[in-house]
C-alpha cells in the first residue's frame, strides 16, 4: 500500500449480474456524493457524524490495519486515520463514492493523522462489494462497516464474509439507523421520517427528496425481517464474539461491535462448519 489514495476495482460484478436491491442502491445514490457530508449531518441533526466517530472510538485503532467497508465519501476511514489506524483500506460499490472519498484524501494536509514516528498513514481506495471481499483471510486488524446490510441479498451470509478477513481476535464494528424503542420517542421518529425527512431532502435536491422518502419505510422493513436480536445472531454464527449493542440518541442509530473468535474456539469452530456447509450446498 502506497501511502497515496489508490482506486482499484476489484471484482466489482457487471451492473446486470447484480440484484434488483443493488442496483437501487447504486442508482439512489449516483449523484449525492458532492454534498453528501454535509446533508447526511443536517437530516440527522447533527447525529450522523457524532455516530461514526463513537464507531471508531469503539473499535479502538491503534496502530494497525483496518478496512472500512461501504466507506461512501470515506468519513468513517478518516476517522480510523486520526484515531490511530496505521494503514486502511477503505471499499465501496459506487465509482461517484469513491470519486468523493479520494478528492477528500486528496485535500488532506501531510500533518494529518501522521504518527510518532513521522509517516502518514496509508489509505487505499478500491472498488468492490462487501459479500465478495478480494482479500485474503485475517487479513485486518480492525473491520468497520457503515449502513451496510439493508443493502446487501442476504445479511447473514455477508457477515460471514466480513468475519473471514478479520484475524482472529480482531476488533470489527457497525453503524446503522435505528428504530426508537420508547413510544414517544418512537412516534416522532416515524413522523419525522414519514414527512418532515422527505420534505427537508426535497429541499436540497429531488434525488435527495427521493433518498428521504425512501429511507423510513426501508429502515422499517429491514428491522422486520431482521430485528437487532437476530442481527446479533447473524454476528455470533460468523464466528464473532462479545456481541454489544448500543443505541444512540433514543436509537435512532445503532452501533454494534464484537471480536473475532480466536482460532480454535468453540465459536471459531461453529462458523467454520457453517461455512463449509454453505461451500457443500
Amino acid at each position: 500500500m502506497s501511502s497515496d489514495a489508490s482506486n482499484e476495482v476489484m471484482e466489482a460484478r457487471a451492473p446486470e449480474a447484480r440484484s434488483a436491491r443493488k442496483r437501487h442502491a447504486l442508482e439512489l445514490f449516483r449523484g449525492l456524493p458532492s454534498r453528501y457530508d454535509r446533508l447526511a449531518a443536517a437530516l440527522s441533526f447533527g447525529q450522523d457524524p457524532r455516530w461514526r466517530r463513537a464507531l471508531v472510538r469503539g473499535v479502538s485503532p491503534g496502530g494497525e490495519c483496518a478496512l472500512d467497508v461501504a466507506t461512501g465519501t470515506g468519513l468513517v476511514a478518516a476517522e480510523l486515520l486520526a484515531q490511530g489506524a496505521c494503514s486502511v483500506v477503505a471499499i465501496d460499490q459506487s465509482p461517484e463514492m469513491l470519486d468523493a472519498a479520494r478528492a477528500r484524501f486528496a485535500r488532506r494536509s501531510p500533518s494529518e493523522g501522521r504518527h510518532r514516528a513521522g509517516r502518514v498513514p496509508a489509505v487505499e481506495l478500491i472498488q468492490a462489494e462487501a459479500e465478495r471481499l478480494p482479500f485474503p483471510d485475517g487479513s485486518f486488524d480492525v473491520l468497520t462497516f457503515t449502513y451496510l446490510l439493508r443493502y446487501v441479498d442476504d445479511p447473514r451470509a455477508t457477515m460471514r464474509e466480513l468475519a473471514r478477513v478479520l484475524r482472529p481476535g480482531g476488533r470489527i464494528g457497525s453503524l446503522e439507523f435505528g428504530i426508537p424503542s420508547r413510544a414517544a420517542a418512537r412516534a416522532a421518529w416515524r413522523a419525522y421520517t414519514a414527512l418532515g425527512l422527505p420534505a427537508l431532502a426535497r429541499l436540497a435536491s429531488p434525488q435527495w427528496g427521493e433518498v428521504g422518502r425512501f429511507l423510513g419505510p426501508s429502515i422499517s422493513a429491514f428491522y422486520e425481517r431482521h430485528p437487532v436480536e437476530r442481527l446479533a445472531a447473524y454476528w455470533r454464527d460468523a464466528g464473532l464474539q462479545d456481541v454489544r449493542v448500543r443505541r444512540m440518541s433514543l436509537g435512532g442509530g445503532i452501533l454494534m461491535f464484537a471480536r473475532r473468535a480466536a482460532a480454535g474456539s468453540p465459536a471459531a469452530a461453529r462458523a467454520n462448519g457453517r461455512q463449509a456447509d454453505a461451500g457443500d450446498a
